[in-house]
This record gives C-alpha cells, sequence and structure tokens, in this order.
C-alpha cells in the first residue's frame, strides 16, 4: 500500500502536491491513505458485483490492480524479493475469497429459506433436519459465513505483519533512545538575552522536535539501523568514501541553531522551524573525497530514493551545512531523518534537507536531475527574506487600547536588518527587532500600536542586513518559494 501511496506522490503534478499540503498540511499522508483505503474497499465491492454478474469478471478487477501495486513496487528504490512477491500473493488470496465467497453467496440465495415451508434437507419421517446445523442455520449459510471468517482472519494476518514491521521500528526508536550523541567539538553560540519575545501565542524561538514541520514523500517512516548505516560519496570525486555511522560520530562535530523551511510554505505559514542541530560539516567530508573540475552540484539520495540537488559550492563554502545526527539536544527523531540527515542554512528543504541519508553523488546539474526539478520547481532554491504576524491572530477580536503585534523574521545565512508593520496601508512603523541568535536563525520581533474600535489591515515586511526589503509582490509557492506581505485582520473592540 505505500509502494502505491508513494507513486502516486511521484505522479500527481506540483498543483496537486501543493494543494494538498495547503489544505491538510502535515496531515497530507494521513489523508491520502485514508483515500487509498476508500479506493481500495470500492475496488472490492466493484469486484464483488461484477464477479456475481459475470464469472471471473471481478478477478479480472483484482489481477489489474495487483498488476498496479506490482508496478508500484517496482518503482520503489528500497524494493526486495519479499516486496514484489506481496502483490502476487495479495492477489492470489483475493481471487480464492472472492470466489468462494461468490459461490457461497450464489448457494445461500437458491437455498429455501424457513419462511417458503421446507428447507432443502427438510424432514424425513421422523421430523429431523439432517441438513440443518444444530443452531438452525442452512449448510450454504453457515459455508458463506466460514468463507467471511476466513476473510477475517486473513485481514488479521495482515494486520499481524504490520505489528511485525511496527515492530521493528520501535526496535530501531529504542537503539536511537539508548544512543549517546559525543559533545559537540565546536558548541552553538550562546542565545543572546532578549532573543525570545515572551508574548501569548507566540512561538517559542527553538521549535520542540514534537512540533517541527514535516514535509517529505515517505508514506512511511523509514526505520534505518545506525549499526548498518553507511554514506557513500560518489561520482565526480578523486576518492569514493563509505562513512559509517561510528565513524560520523567519531568526528569533530559542530553544533549550531539553524532555520530550514519547506518551499511549500504560503506567505505567513507554519512550515518553517528552528533547531539546534549537531553534525560534521559536508565540507570537510567533501574535501576528503576531492570534488573533480567542472562538478557544480550534489545529488543527495534518501534510503526510500528521494533525491535533491544541492549546490556544491553552498556544502563546501564557510556556512554550517552539516551531517546532521542530533536534533536539539537528542537523537534525530525517525521521521526527521534517523540517523543522518541534511541540514543546509539559506536553501529550501527541497534542494537540500535530504532525510534518511545514504548518499552524496559529486555532479553537475546539466548530468543529474533531483526529484522535484522534472515537476516543474526550480533546480536552485535560496530561502526568500520573509516575515510573519503571530499574534494577535487574524480575525480574532482585541480590545482597544496598545495592541501588542509580535512575529517572526527570516533571511537564513543574510540575517535581518529590520522589521517593519503598516496599518490600513499607512507608513511603515519600525518594530523592536530582538537579536538574532545567528544569521542562519529566524529572529523574533514585537510592536505595540494604539488602536481605536474598528477593523484594520495589519501588514509585516522585513528587510535583511544587506539592505534589502522582502518582495511585496504576490507569488505563490512554486516554483521556487512565495513572495508577499502577510496581512492580517484585526477586529478592535471597545
Amino acid at each position: 500500500m505505500t509502494a502505491v501511496g508513494g507513486a502516486v506522490i511521484d505522479a500527481v503534478p506540483p498543483a496537486v502536491k501543493d494543494w494538498a499540503i495547503a489544505l491538510f498540511g502535515t496531515a497530507d499522508k494521513m489523508a491520502l491513505l485514508t483515500g487509498m483505503v476508500l479506493v481500495i474497499a470500492a475496488l472490492a465491492a466493484l469486484a464483488g458485483v461484477v464477479e456475481q454478474r459475470r464469472r471471473f469478471a471481478g478477478v479480472g478487477v483484482i489481477a489489474v490492480f495487483a498488476l498496479a501495486g506490482l508496478a508500484a513496487v517496482l518503482t520503489r528504490a528500497q524494493v526486495t524479493p519479499n516486496a514484489i512477491a506481496v502483490p502476487f500473493v495479495a492477489a492470489l488470496v483475493g481471487m480464492v475469497l472472492l470466489r468462494l465467497l461468490i459461490r457461497r453467496l450464489q448457494a445461500w440465495n437458491t437455498s429455501p429459506s424457513d419462511g417458503d415451508g421446507a428447507d432443502v434437507g427438510e424432514a424425513d419421517a421422523g421430523g429431523t433436519r439432517a441438513n440443518r446445523t444444530e443452531g438452525g442455520d442452512p449448510p450454504a449459510r453457515r459455508a458463506f459465513l466460514q468463507v467471511f471468517a476466513a476473510g477475517a482472519a486473513v485481514t488479521a494476518v495482515g494486520g499481524v505483519l504490520a505489528a511485525v514491521w511496527r515492530g521493528a521500528a520501535a526496535g530501531i526508536n529504542e537503539a536511537r533512545e539508548r544512543l549517546r550523541l559525543p559533545a559537540a567539538q565546536s558548541a552553538a553560540p550562546a542565545i543572546p538575552a532578549g532573543a525570545e519575545v515572551r508574548l501569548d501565542g507566540m512561538q517559542p524561538l527553538i521549535t520542540p522536535n514534537r512540533d517541527f514541520y514535516r514535509i517529505d514523500t515517505a508514506l512511511s517512516v523509514p526505520a534505518l539501523d545506525p549499526g548498518s548505516w553507511a554514506l557513500r560519496v560518489t561520482g565526480m570525486v578523486d576518492r569514493e568514501i563509505e562513512l559509517t555511522f561510528a565513524e560520523l560520530l567519531a568526528k569533530p562535530l559542530t553544533e549550531r541553531h539553524i532555520t530550514i523551511a519547506c518551499v511549500s510554505n504560503e506567505v505567513g505559514g507554519d512550515l518553517i522551524g528552528n533547531a539546534r542541530w549537531l553534525g560534521w560539516p559536508v565540507r570537510e567530508l567533501l574535501a576528503l573525497a576531492g570534488p573533480k573540475s567542472g562538478a557544480d552540484m550534489v545529488l543527495s539520495r534518501s534510503s526510500d530514493g528521494w533525491t535533491a540537488g544541492t549546490p556544491l559550492e553552498v556544502l563546501t563554502d564557510n556556512r554550517d551545512a552539516l551531517l546532521a545526527v542530533g536534533m536539539n539536544g537528542e537523537p534525530l527523531p525517525l521521521e526527521h531523518g534517523f540517523p543522518v540527515r541534511l541540514v543546509v542554512p539559506g536553501l529550501y528543504g527541497y534542494v537540500s534537507a535530504t532525510k534518511w541519508l545514504t548518499e552524496l553523488k559529486v555532479t553537475t546539474f546539466a548530468n543529474d536531475t533531483a526529484y522535484w526539478t522534472p515537476r516543474g520547481w526550480s533546480a536552485r532554491g535560496p530561502i526568500k527574506t520573509s516575515s510573519r504576524i503571530d499574534v494577535p491572530r487574524s480575525g480574532r477580536p482585541v480590545t482597544a487600547g496598545s495592541v501588542m503585534f509580535g512575529g517572526v523574521a527570516w533571511a537564513q545565512h543574510t540575517g535581518i536588518g529590520r522589521v517593519e508593520l503598516r496599518v490600513n496601508r499607512g507608513p511603515w512603523q519600525a518594530a523592536e527587532l530582538a537579536p538574532g541568535i545567528s544569521l542562519d536563525t529566524w529572529y523574533q520581533w514585537k510592536l505595540g500600536i494604539d488602536l481605536t474600535p474598528g477593523q484594520y489591515e495589519v501588514q509585516v515586511r522585513a528587510t535583511d542586513l544587506d539592505g534589502e526589503p522582502q518582495d511585496e509582490e504576490r507569488r505563490p509557492v512554486a516554483p521556487d518559494g512565495a513572495t508577499g506581505f502577510h496581512t492580517i485582520r484585526v477586529d478592535v473592540k471597545p
């Protein structure tokens, strides 16, 4: 089922993907799985109906669905012989059960009922009912219920297999919980005093792991054993390298606060988070491999086959691009890439933030294409300067007087120099900008504005440390990130 779901995700146009994220947010995968269950139920019902009307027609429906499942499995990067066998076994079981159920149902429908006077095996001279069960059910009905019970048993077996898979994932999670990360040789700079603006409704300066956004194409979270994990560096290099998890942990690790964002983040959206990451600088690994002249891109690959294309210069300059193993003081959560993921300041995640990392291929943009590029997204994805109003919430009433506004602004790897608000398209007013942790994190801000009762439109804009203001023109997330001023409506009550 996850293979089919993955194939669906791969096949949908970018506009559909954007619509799903906008509508369901981080619950988009659950929505897809729910829809798949409903479609499968509808196909099962269709198979039953057509099989009852015409022999083997329903079996054909199952066969077509099985072939679709097989094709989906074959497209997955983690395909195994066992995975290939699953659609065949499922189809065979489904066909057998369908034929048995149809036969029993037909027998049941043709058996005389109690209301017709006498059953097929009705009374002999002594008044016994030889062909009825002690409970009074006709044999055909009893057989139908037995087959139905067999189908339930098969479903239960499927549940057991799913539980076994969950048990394997639980085992990896236990290994993660037992893991003790080494201390960073280069510790994260201390958070400046006053960096966190404490207003009711404001998100924390550091996003807790449980609240950190998750956007990826994996319907089931990969469960990678850190004991057998390895990262390969291949392609246009002087020396191909294979790095184990133990070897990675033995490297001089760096800890930094870095804000990362999804390119699907709408203006004012929450697909962005700030965390303290622990890892080894990617530039150190690439220096060992020795990129060859002419290379300009690194194609990073996830265990599930997903790829991202990152400019080589971004991974070899002085920014803190990390092979991350830790997040906010603990090993990466499974859903955020355990055991190792990429974190690159200044780039949207679709070109940089590969989770469940297994390969770095040094190559060129001309010769290799990452997952999202042929689906209409730009090959390079620098994060755009942006800002957001977190409080008060749009549309919620506030009391007249000094209304306190607060939010965040970001220009990763450049830094924020100024945040301003305007009311009803009036003059811009400078907000109080809290000190940033670094150029690679978001900044919080606040501003009190005196407002009398009425309806107001409030907008925010940020200017980076180079003096460039954020783009006012409203653009959608595709192909390289949304732009525009975050705008809220405030209802001020007496």
